[in-house]
């Protein structure tokens, strides 16, 4: 039953789920999905939207507070210093297998923003953080990540250069995004720092514009994390 619990969990993690996205994403009987998702709520594990739809809930959040993250902690304050510098949201994300995990976030306060949830999965397919992410993974892993993703190995050798990816409704109609890579003190890849927002605000070159800001911010993590080595 605990596994059966974890794949609820998941489900959730990947976005906000309607009990019937859990049955289709879980494969569950639809009587056993609700009853483990109900379970996860009132341990609070799990809670509502306002649209009804189960999302992570904030005792995740107490956990791993408690548990503790040197990385996450280092990032808090740097993505705050990011959003604040461009305005728009920023997330931290790191590779789990073929998926991009959201492990710290900074949430634009107010007008028009894109809300990647803190542990939202996204598939390593499309979008910048994905191409960082690819990127800079070793062989044979990138040629394995490339075959099923949205962009090609030039595009990939093009962000390595640059040192920074964007991407223009790539992996979602009307949002750009600009990332760059975290480099840990033994010089592998950590993560991809990044910032997302509406088209209409960041452009259709968002890389020109905020590429820079967002090296720079990856760099200060990186720095940090080798001071804390």
């Amino acid at each position: 039953m605990l596994d059966k619990a974890f794949l609820v969990l998941d489900a959730v993690a990947e976005s906000p789920a309607s009990l019937a996205d859990l049955v289709e994403r879980t494969a569950l009987p639809r009587a056993t999905a609700h009853r483990l998702a109900v379970a996860l709520e009132t341990h609070r594990l799990l809670s509502r939207d306002g649209d009804g739809r189960f999302v992570l809930g904030g005792r995740l959040r107490e956990l791993a507070d408690v548990a503790g993250d040197p990385l996450v902690d280092a990032a808090g304050p740097i993505l705050a210093r990011l959003r604040d510098d461009t305005g728009e949201s920023a997330q931290l994300y790191v590779r789990d297998g073929s998926e991009r995990v959201a492990v710290a976030i900074a949430e634009r306060a107010a007008g028009l923003r894109t809300t990647v949830l803190l542990g939202s999965r996204l598939p390593l397919t499309a979008g910048s953080g994905a191409q960082v992410l690819v990127a800079w993974a070793g062989e044979p892993d990138r040629t394995q990540l490339l075959a099923a993703a949205g962009f090609s190995a030039r595009a990939l050798g093009e962000v390595r250069k640059r040192g920074w990816a964007d991407s223009v409704g790539e992996r979602e109609v009307g949002v750009a995004s600009v990332s760059a890579p975290v480099i840990g003190p033994d010089g592998a890849l950590v993560g991809a720092i990044s910032i997302s927002g509406p088209i209409d605000r960041l452009g259709r070159s968002p890389g020109r514009t905020h590429g820079d800001q967002v090296v720079r911010a990856a760099q200060q993590l990186r720095d940090v994390l080798a001071q804390r080595h």
